[in-house]
């Protein structure tokens, strides 16, 4: 019998240990992929041209007549944090300010179609930054939105200092989605008026697990949790605090949400997990019909682009005949 035990806790030490190390490598894999920040700058903007043709034309044009801007803060950790801004198309005729997030390993390049959509077609200012370890900011692992909330909450105060609006949008598409939300839970200043999410995940636990699960259908679930209590001793927080429904549970301003049902890396079930999740105010959902994940403009440009727009219109609405909520 004791042979039996002293067996049984060698195998469980072993398992223990093996997870711990799983968990390890699946922190440092997630965390901080390679390549990443500057060294990332010419895909991403070969991407941004790939979803919106002339997009880095566009901006290089911008940028040199000085319109497009760049702006650094420090966080409150001490790091040196990165975003661009520009003006809306017509200023004198601004419907309000946008700040638009971009997504996992991307940067501010890659979502200039957002960033035209809101200055181009809908005349609004906007502020589209760069997130912790990626793009010009300084960072040494991703937050998964968690601690990117309390970025953007200072790159709010920024974009409103630029642009004096009342009126503003965040909008965010996969892991800036998530950052979005999980930001909406805060409380905000009086001029954010709205939010449109787009694909994102409702937990980074849930979100993880599934990517666990497409790896090999045979890892343990106890990586997951091994990787989560690595995160947490190293970076701060742990994969059940970044959790987009407790953030939504808690916002009253309204909020669009957009999903591709063919969407099979955040799988489109997180759209009815996050939609469901905001209980108060008012609330839109679009599905963007054969769209994979963080396609819905590349799949539907201008069904996108009018999407946005009448939800921002009844936004608008709803401010000037007092119910806004």
């Amino acid at each position: 019998m004791k042979n039996l035990l002293r067996a049984a806790a060698f195998v469980l030490s072993v398992l223990f240990l093996n997870a711990c190390l799983a968990g390890k490598y699946m922190s440092d894999y997630a965390l901080k992929p390679t390549p990443h920040g500057v060294e990332d700058i010419e895909r991403t903007r070969q991407k941004a041209d790939s979803i919106l043709p002339g997009s880095t034309a566009w901006y290089d044009g911008l940028k040199a007549q000085g319109v497009l801007k760049d702006h650094w803060i420090t966080n409150d950790e001490g790091l040196r944090l990165h975003a661009c801004s520009v003006p809306a198309a017509r200023p004198e005729e601004a419907r309000g300010t946008a700040v638009v997030v971009h997504g996992y390993h991307d940067n501010h390049f890659v979502f200039l179609y957002l960033v035209r959509m809101y200055r181009d077609r809908l005349n609004y200012n906007v502020l589209f930054p760069d997130l912790q370890y990626h793009g010009y900011s300084e960072g040494d692992e991703i937050q998964m939105g968690w601690k990117d909330r309390l970025d953007l909450m200072k790159w709010i105060d920024v974009a409103h200092d630029l642009f004096k609006d009342d009126f503003m949008v965040l909008h965010g598409v996969s892991m800036g989605a998530a950052t979005v939300m999980m930001t909406s839970g805060e409380r905000l200043p009086e001029y954010v008026k709205c939010f449109v999410e787009d694909c994102g995940y409702s937990s980074v636990r849930g979100q993880f697990s599934k990517n666990l699960k497409d790896m090999s259908p045979l890892l343990p679930k106890v990586i997951v949790t091994s990787a989560s209590i690595v995160t947490k001793r190293r970076y701060g927080w742990s994969f059940d605090e970044a959790d987009c429904r407790k953030a939504l549970s808690r916002c009253e301003k309204p909020m669009l949400f957009i999903h591709g049902d063919a969407d099979d890396y955040v799988l489109f079930e997180h759209l009815w997990k996050n939609y469901n999740a905001k209980k108060k105010g008012y609330k839109e959902y679009w599905v963007a019909p054969d769209a994979v994940h963080a396609n819905s403009y590349a799949k539907h440009p201008e069904e996108y682009i009018r999407k946005v727009s009448n939800f921002l219109k009844t936004v608008h609405n709803m401010i000037e005949d007092g119910v806004y909520e």
